[in-house]
């Protein structure tokens, strides 16, 4: 018996990879907004196996390495696809197929999704093996810079704002914005952890800041929110360690 329960956790991380892996081939498929559910899918797994984990007490050197290799799955190969996908459209219009778009050319920029697994995954043996970021993070975690190609996803498949879309998504900006982020994946700037301490407002500050934001943008914005959430997370960070603001 202690033997099904050690392994459910592990179960919802396999579900965690499972979702990473339609979300990939919906990607590849074309289907970005889709795919951009299921890396979200994958999100709540992902949160689901560390929550059962600690509250069935069954911790394990297999889950520890099982939700790494899921999460480069979920949120390293999942998003490069989205960004593909977007880089295709924003280069030649449509989602083409790589042959396809050798023989007409400008492919180098396809080659800017390969930023976002390769530095997913360094940022994911260096979260495993550093053992300072036991409350708050070093560099944005992965499966919140999942979450802002997961966003630009749903934008494109739902907005229904092309005209926005095509000013918005140019192979500058695409390739600006996977620059950015993959750098903030590896660097060392303090990002404050989502899971609250607690209902108490003085420990929870800035994420009942963020909270309050978040619901705001849902409101207003609806398929363009969840980007712009990661972003105000990302920014209420970064001005919290430049101003010295503790956390």
């Amino acid at each position: 018996m202690r033997g099904i329960i050690t392994f459910i956790p592990n179960l919802i991380t396999l579900l965690n990879l499972a979702a990473g892996t339609t979300a990939t081939i919906l990607a590849l498929e074309g289907d970005l907004g889709t795919a951009a559910i299921f890396i979200f899918v994958a999100g709540l797994f992902d949160f689901l196996d560390g929550f059962s984990a600690r509250l069935l007490k069954a911790y394990s050197d297999i889950g520890k390495e099982l939700d790494s290799l899921a999460d480069v799955i979920s949120f390293g190969i999942a998003p490069s696809m989205i960004l593909l996908g977007l880089m295709k459209l924003a280069v030649y219009g449509n989602i083409i197929t790589l042959n396809e778009a050798i023989v007409k050319g400008e492919w180098a920029w396809l080659f800017t999704a390969l930023l976002i697994p390769a530095f997913s995954a360094y940022r994911l043996a260096k979260f495993n093996t550093d053992t300072r970021q036991t409350v708050n993070f070093l560099g944005l975690p992965t499966p919140s810079n999942a979450f802002i190609w997961a966003g630009f996803g749903l934008m494109s498949g739902f907005s229904g704002n092309e005209e926005l879309l095509v000013y918005l998504f140019t192979p500058n900006n695409l390739l600006f914005l996977a620059i950015i982020t993959s750098l903030l994946l590896v660097s060392e700037i303090p990002m404050f952890s989502l899971k609250f301490s607690g209902l108490s407002i003085y420990d929870n500050w800035h994420r009942y800041i963020l909270l309050l934001v978040s619901i705001i943008l849902i409101v207003l914005f609806k398929f363009y929110a969840p980007a712009m959430i990661i972003l105000t997370y990302i920014s209420l960070s970064i001005s919290f360690y430049l101003f010295k603001i503790r956390i």
